[in-house]
């Protein structure tokens, strides 16, 4: 399937029972409202998708019920968060034989590579499919800065075609943009920072509080490409405190609880994490609850 990694690009959920079994039936909820918003593709198994816990089968089953289900009207990205580069290499595979359209890679897991190994990794992976491939920059959260530069050495890599950046260096959009053109696709990763980027010139956006609000969203989205930057900007700002759960270490127990707030996810986590109690639990549930009561008309 041909795309473009351009627009809103849910990074989803991995909706799990109370008895940390995979929801497809939840799974599938979630995806509908996210297709009844217009989004423009989607990535399964990343960080927000407790990509570290969830097994191969089950990455397995939700790629290929994603790929039934959305029957080509959407790419489907499946993400690669490995140690290994023969791993890396393997998964690829499995995501090419599973329907995948495309791939979000990121740098080795664990091990902190320098730039060559970084580099060398990429190529490694790319050189062995045909898919397209987003790199995910996140040295806040893994620690590795592929830096704009280290692209220099990527151009070869006809299937390196976007950057998904989370680096919160807003300035990073702009040097891709001025060392590469149109050469890479450049992906906001950052809810907090997503309208300054788009308005910047990001052609989109990897989104976590997506999963609990699509409409809004995409509306943010869509109103930026129309310039109209006043009604994105109303919006925005009401967004903002609900997307700062997308910037905490417990991102994943915020998020589906939000999602579970708007009736499209659960907050059902598998363990090491565990549900929110306490005094944690009711001011999350007030962010949540306070916007879910101020959302505005689309």
């Amino acid at each position: 399937m041909a795309f473009e990694w351009k627009g809103v690009f849910p990074a989803l959920l991995t909706p799990f029972t109370k008895e940390e079994q995979l929801d497809i039936s939840m799974y599938q909820t979630n995806l509908q409202a996210q297709l009844d918003a217009g989004i423009h593709g989607i990535i399964i198994g990343g960080s927000l998708g407790e990509a570290s816990t969830i097994t191969e089968k089950e990455k397995e089953s939700l790629t290929e019920f994603s790929v039934e289900y959305i029957n080509g009207r959407i790419p489907v990205i499946v993400n690669i968060a490995e140690s290994t580069t023969t791993e890396a290499v393997r998964q690829a595979a499995l995501a090419k034989k599973w329907g995948a359209d495309g791939l979000m890679l990121l740098p080795p897991m664990r091990y902190k590579t320098d730039d060559r190994e970084t580099i060398t990794f990429f190529k490694a992976v790319a050189k062995t499919t045909d898919l397209p491939i987003m790199i995910y920059n996140n040295p806040p959260d893994y620690k590795i800065d592929t830096r704009p530069d280290m692209f220099d050495q990527l151009v070869e890599c006809d299937n390196i075609t976007a950057l998904k950046e989370s680096s919160r260096d807003v300035t990073n959009l702009t040097r891709m943009k001025n060392r590469f053109g149109d050469r890479f696709k450049v992906l906001c990763g950052v809810d907090t920072l997503a309208m300054e980027e788009l308005c910047l010139g990001a052609d989109g956006w990897v989104a976590g509080l997506v999963c609990a609000f699509p409409k809004e969203t995409t509306a943010i989205y869509n109103l930026v490409l129309q310039g109209r930057l006043e009604e994105a900007r109303t919006i925005y700002r009401w967004f903002m405190p609900l997307l700062e759960l997308d910037i905490h270490p417990k991102l994943v127990q915020y998020i589906k609880l939000a999602a579970a707030g708007t009736g499209i996810g659960s907050e059902y986590v598998r363990a090491p994490r565990l549900i929110l109690e306490g005094d944690e639990r009711e001011r999350i549930l007030k962010i949540i609850n306070d916007g879910i009561a101020a959302r505005p008309s689309l």
